[in-house]
């Protein structure tokens, strides 16, 4: 199961390179760009049972799980420790408090003992170092869910969208950006594709810029919660600068636009990312 960190930790606002109108545009924050997902294997106790045990009723509407870690303090005020609802329904169905990754005790650098994996969403949901978990009749509010992470800028109301939940669809090549490679001779382009809503089922790339696309060969079953590895072989005919592109779609029929819509912060990127490298 795939947890994307790039909305998460400590709990900075994240920022990415947003392609709009032909360029790149800045936003606040820590600049995460692709760099901050992976994969693990958790295990834990479902969330679920676990408030069904504490004898949660129907007329629970918000729960939520506060970390234990240093309360955070932005321009002079006291926010408190990390805490963002869950909606009931989210937190009865897939939620799990994880313990162990990769078979392994959850290291504290991960949230050990105890942190909240919401598949799916964004990092931010997904608390960590779990102290305490409150359920309430009532929506419950907290700078993570008001101030924060919500969408702000053109096109959105002024005290921001609904708080973010679900992921978008994301692609990045294992491959560093600007590399050199060497012409007329094959190079199997490799990568990643994932999204927080279905199952990735086509991922396309293209190395003209975007002018042809030729469909990568899948390297995993697609499925929910995990990531696909893709590949696609590429024989550089011409030297000088290139851009590689890579499109992702999932099985809700979504695939990544040429462009996002910008927003203050840079959340909820999934825009088609232009990789520059060089054929020598």
């Amino acid at each position: 199961m795939p947890l994307d960190l790039s909305d998460e930790s400590q709990y900075d606002r994240a920022r990415l390179r947003q392609w709009a109108r032909g360029r790149a545009r800045s936003v606040t924050g820590t600049a995460w760009t692709l760099g901050a997902i992976g994969v693990a294997r958790w295990r834990g106790a479902r969330l679920s049972d676990v408030l069904r045990r504490a004898g949660v009723t129907r007329a629970a509407v918000d729960v939520l799980p506060r970390g234990l870690d240093d309360e955070v303090v932005t321009n002079g005020v006291n926010l408190g420790r990390v805490r963002r609802p869950l909606p009931v329904s989210k937190a009865l169905d897939d939620v799990i408090l994880a313990y162990e990754m990769n078979g392994e005790p959850l290291p504290l650098d991960h949230g050990g003992p105890v942190r909240v994996v919401v598949p799916g969403w964004i990092g931010i949901s997904s608390i960590k170092w779990v102290g305490d978990i409150e359920v309430s009749a009532e929506p419950l509010y907290t700078p993570w869910n008001t101030d924060l992470y919500r969408l702000f800028g053109p096109g959105q109301p002024p005290q921001g969208s609904a708080p973010l939940t679900r992921q978008t669809l994301k692609s990045a090549f294992e491959l560093e950006a600007g590399a050199t490679l060497p012409v007329h001779r094959t190079r199997l382009l490799t990568g990643r594709s994932w999204s927080g809503a279905a199952p990735v089922h086509r991922v396309e790339v293209s190395t003209d810029g975007g002018a042809r696309w030729q469909r990568a060969r899948l390297h995993d079953a697609p499925r929910r919660g995990g990531w696909v590895r893709w590949s696609l072989p590429w024989t550089p005919r011409a030297t000088g600068p290139a851009a590689l592109l890579a499109r992702a779609t999932d099985a809700t029929g979504r695939t990544q636009p040429a462009t996002a819509a910008h927003n203050t912060q840079g959340y909820l990127f999934d825009a088609v990312v232009r990789h520059p490298v060089t054929v020598v």
